[in-house]
């Protein structure tokens, strides 16, 4: 059940920046200062091909940024991900956007965010 509340809860995000990515485009237009272009890198929490590949066509599909390669993983290093990001201020908050998407994904695919407990896992005192 937490999965399909999470997915609804996903595909809303995916329309809302697709919206919005999409309105900083046309009203960047007019300005003299269009884009501030950059390339980061984010190593994925992603662990299955089902989840690397929505969270690139994810990526993808958001006006703005584009994953330009995707290095895979071994056991001592998680896969890393390259994103051109057209319209961030800063690497941060580019790398900020990235982790709130993928912690998203996360949920959706796990039925969990990254991190928590399980409910049954509680404290058990």
């Amino acid at each position: 059940m937490m999965r399909i509340i999470h997915g609804i809860g996903y595909v809303a995000y995916i329309l809302w920046a697709i919206l919005t990515g999409s309105f900083t485009i046309v009203t960047r237009l007019f300005r003299t200062d269009y884009a501030e272009p950059m390339i980061v890198e984010l190593p994925m929490r992603c662990a299955t091909d089902l989840e690397v590949t929505l969270f690139a066509s994810s990526i993808t599909i958001t006006p703005g940024t584009l994953v330009a390669a995707i290095a895979a993983g071994n056991s001592a290093s998680p896969p890393v991900i390259f994103v051109h990001a057209l319209f961030e201020d800063s690497e941060e908050s580019a790398l900020a956007g990235l982790i709130d998407m993928e912690s998203r994904l996360l949920a959706m695919t796990r039925g969990r965010a990254p991190g928590a407990q399980p409910e049954n896992e509680g404290d058990r005192s």
